[in-house]
């Protein structure tokens, strides 16, 4: 099981100095929590796409790029490609060319995003988002598997004999997975291609989750890509630890009441408590996150959100620290020792070589 964290690169003021970084001094600290998160021994971090303030990463593959060049084990995704409003061709040759500089070490994350200005700023209709989401992907998918495609939808211009370059490292595209936080049509899309799919599991109850994820591996079981249980899901969450859940509790609670994302709302005592949020000390961390695999059943890929809120690069790495040293450890032992040998891992570039190989090894 990969075990990670992911960013929305939201840029936050701190409310207990009132301070707000530099859009600058953001971006470094993003490169430094990547590399921190490899050095913790973690296995993923994924990178958000936004295109307004308070957010910078427009241009996540850019930043990947420039972390792969300064880790060695570290899997680079996005958390998410907005499928809906970037061009597919563009999406194709991106990635490849981000799977070359990394070795491989590259997957994405697509998705429709939650902010609605996106759509007119990129010549896109937001009710036509599913519609988009679906077609562009159709595209991309062929862009990856055929040298020479001609295609023609509703979205964009007709390609006409069109090879997007570079291919695929090895001929392999990277593995997709489909971020969805409500929308059946997603897991829908994901099923029917047999790639993975990405529960946001953050703002919603579990039994929502339970339902989404239900759906997505019923109708992979459909689509004939193997049993339910061997479905590809992965979930993201959101943590803050202390030795002492108290001192998390009155640490983390001016961050969360004042965050652009879900301040001035719900208690921090509801939202924990219907949500998977959870404040406290590593062990409850431990316990409510094997709790996950109760109501989505095994699941291969694990992300926190940990750099939000206006939380200072320092109290980040700590955290980043706890989860590899106290945390991670005991998931991926309990993780390991519950699931059956049937279930896959979360697929790799090498993996998904030694597997077009073999289909290659038996056809010949």
């Amino acid at each position: 099981m990969q075990f990670g964290i992911f960013s929305v690169s939201d840029i936050t003021t701190d409310p207990t100095t009132g301070r707000t970084p530099t859009e600058a001094q953001r971006i470094k600290d993003i490169v430094t929590i990547a590399k921190h998160a490899e050095q913790a021994g973690l296995d993923v971090f994924a990178l958000g796409e936004h295109h307004n303030e308070p957010f910078f990463s427009s241009s996540p593959t850019t930043t990947l790029a420039y972390i792969a060049a300064q880790t060695s084990t570290l899997q680079l995704s996005t958390a998410t490609t907005l499928i809906t409003t970037n061009d597919p061709v563009k999406i194709a040759e991106d990635f490849a060319m981000l799977q070359h500089l990394a070795d491989g070490r590259v997957d994405l994350m697509l998705g429709r995003g939650n902010t609605g200005p996106v759509y007119p700023w990129f010549g896109k209709d937001i009710r036509a988002g599913i519609p988009l989401a679906l077609e562009n992907y159709g595209l991309l998918h062929k862009l990856w598997r055929e040298h020479v495609v001609d295609w023609e939808g509703k979205f964009r211009t007709p390609l006409q004999s069109f090879t997007s370059t570079p291919r695929p490292l090895d001929d392999v595209p990277p593995f997709v997975w489909h971020g969805s936080i409500r929308s059946p049509q997603i897991a829908e899309q994901a099923a029917y291609y047999g790639d993975g799919f990405f529960a946001n599991h953050i703002f919603w109850p579990a039994s929502h989750t339970e339902r989404m994820v239900g759906l997505y591996r019923q109708r992979f079981e459909h689509y004939g890509h193997g049993s339910a249980d061997q479905a590809i899901v992965g979930l993201g969450g959101q943590v803050f630890m202390r030795r002492n859940s108290q001192d998390a509790v009155k640490e983390f609670r001016p961050y969360f009441d004042n965050a652009p994302v879900y301040g001035h709302g719900p208690s921090l005592e509801d939202f924990t408590r219907e949500t998977p949020l959870t404040v406290g000390s590593p062990q409850q961390v431990i316990d409510r996150t094997l709790g996950f695999r109760e109501y989505v059943g095994d699941y291969q890929r694990q992300l926190w959100l940990m750099d939000h809120a206006g939380l200072p690069l320092k109290t980040v790495l700590e955290q980043l620290d706890i989860l590899g040293e106290e945390v991670v450890p005991v998931l991926r032992k309990e993780f390991a020792a519950l699931k059956p040998a049937h279930v896959p891992d979360a697929p790799t570039h090498a993996s998904l070589l030694a597997s077009k190989n073999a289909k290659e090894e038996v056809q010949a």
